[in-house]
């Protein structure tokens, strides 16, 4: 479940919250099938139009979800998303970032006792535009997210946003967008979320937006290799200083490992374009399907088929 689809129901843990009302506002506006929130001090309330309990146990009897999306402070994390987990979420989107690491392990040992798909912690959320979204991405903004066939991974919101903005006004809709989170222990990563979008069906092209430090881009190379659909990559840090600590908290090089090199490196042995700047993606997308028989498969040895054309009109 990292791809969002309408017809998954979503818990709000923190409804009641400043964030948590105007996010929940948001999604349910571009069709989020919100049908909970969790707020102990306030359950038996409405809010926004939406029932809010104690827990999200209590919230499941009543009021069944798929997934949990958390508008919960670090100190409380770690009890919020295992009540979710217990409670049977399929899918939890932990937007919290800060998280003691301690906690973090706690989270992701009950999630795999439990069979929960865990996307983050510091995650911005996922979007399926035409569907709805979960998180805090700007999913109810059309100048940015509109429906189409690119599917887009990113750690990072914003320059996920900046993506998903130059696909929008160059015509590309996206299929789906996976923010799957900054910190160095992520429960979905570059890798999980390329498998996914692979076997999307709505996908025709991939755009992977990574970030020095850590290895994930290098094991989601492993997969790229063997796919027919196309990938294009943006690998933020390329002129980050040596030996200094900046950006998300995975963002951490060690020697060559994780480092601008070593992550462009892998990804062009397995026949992913790597651009230097996000509004060369456009371009290189539209040239997957401008070229006949060109496409990632070509590009990485003649493996798959051709890809066939992509886009869809422009915005009025």
């Amino acid at each position: 479940m990292i791809v969002y689809r309408n017809e998954h129901r979503v818990l709000v843990q923190g409804i009641t919250g400043k964030q948590g009302t105007f996010w929940t506002e948001k999604m349910m506006a571009c069709g989020t099938r919100v049908v909970a929130g969790v707020n102990p001090k306030r359950a038996g309330e409405t809010h926004v139009g939406v029932p809010v309990f104690a827990t999200a146990k209590d919230a499941m009897k009543e009021a069944p979800f798929d997934t949990a999306v958390m508008f919960i402070p670090p100190s409380m994390a770690k009890d919020a998303a295992v009540d979710a987990i217990e409670a049977g979420a399929k899918a939890l989107v932990i937007l919290t970032e800060h998280i003691p690491a301690l906690d973090v392990m706690a989270i992701h040992h009950a999630a795999r006792q439990h069979g929960t798909r865990i996307v983050g912690p510091n995650t911005a959320g996922l979007v399926t535009p035409g569907e709805g979204f979960v998180g805090i991405m700007p999913g109810h903004n059309p100048n940015i997210f509109q429906p189409g066939e690119i599917g887009v991974i990113s750690r990072s919101g914003s320059l996920g946003t900046l993506v998903c903005l130059n696909l929008t006004r160059a015509g590309l809709g996206q299929s789906a967008f996976l923010g799957i989170g900054g910190d160095p222990m992520i429960g979905t990563t570059t890798r999980d979320a390329l498998e996914a979008l692979d076997q999307d069906p709505r996908t025709k092209a991939v755009v992977m937006v990574g970030e020095i430090g850590g290895g994930m881009e290098e094991n989601a190379a492993l997969y790229a290799a063997t796919m027919r659909k196309p990938v294009v990559s943006f690998i933020a840090g390329r002129a980050s200083p040596p030996g200094k600590k900046m950006g998300h908290a995975g963002a951490i090089v060690t020697g060559s490992a994780g480092s601008y090199a070593a992550k462009r490196a892998a990804l062009e042995a397995a026949g992913v374009v790597v651009v230097d700047t996000p509004s060369e993606i456009p371009a290189v997308v539209r040239g997957f399907s401008g070229q006949a028989g060109v496409g990632h498969a070509a590009v990485a040895g003649g493996r798959g088929q051709a890809f066939e054309a992509i886009g869809r009109p422009a915005a009025e």
